[in-house]
């Protein structure tokens, strides 16, 4: 049975050459970005609250799974608002369940930059315009716990959608892709540091 993989980063070889039953490890994602399907990340990983935690920049050489692009997506009207692009109307946000709107077909919403402790995020996306050219937009910084007046009206909502947005990336990390083919827990060999594109950043005092 494949399950995700409890641990991302490298770990230690387990006598019998597979992996030994574990519990997830706890992963904090800081940026996040899908390119050509790619998703690449930066995270702190920890194998217990106990633990210390271990920091990480990740590209997933396996195509992005629909479901992350899916829960991007969602957050496009929300680009286009804090990016000044579109104008709120009585139809603006679409249901769950509804195709994305015609209004946001040229928006791409292609990663976020998360604040300490996940109190906010800065969304990056792009949008296609006539001629075919990209222009690049990258929205204001949006607290999480801001009161005041000045404070984004929808940011519970936005808060709400990058949960599931963090959730999927937290999947692709653990081996959902576009085929969900993932890393067997317990019948295949170990992936060494050369199988897992990781490169170990350098802590910031």
């Amino acid at each position: 049975m494949s399950q995700h993989l409890p641990v991302v980063g490298p770990t230690e070889s387990h006598p019998t050459g597979s992996h030994p039953e574990a519990d997830p490890s706890i992963i904090t994602i800081q940026k996040a970005r899908l390119k050509d399907g790619h998703l690449s990340c930066e995270f702190t990983e920890q194998r217990t609250q106990q633990a210390p935690a271990r920091a990480f920049a990740l590209t997933c050489h396996e195509q992005a799974h629909p479901d992350l692009s899916h829960r991007l997506s969602r957050l496009v009207p929300h680009l286009c608002l804090l990016a000044e692009q579109l104008t709120e109307t009585p139809d603006y946000w679409p249901d769950e369940a509804q195709e994305q709107p015609a209004r946001f077909q040229s928006f791409t919403v292609t990663g976020f930059s998360l604040g300490k402790n996940e109190s906010g995020v800065t969304l990056i996306g792009q949008r296609t315009l006539t001629g075919g050219k990209v222009l690049h937009l990258t929205g204001p910084y949006v607290s999480f716990d801001d009161d005041s007046e000045a404070a984004y009206p929808y940011a519970p909502l936005l808060e709400a959608e990058l949960s599931k947005a963090l959730a999927e990336v937290e999947a692709a990390l653990r081996g959902k892709c576009t085929d969900y083919r993932q890393l067997d827990l317990f019948d295949g060999p170990l992936p060494t540091t050369a199988d897992m594109p990781l490169l170990p950043l350098v802590a910031h005092s």
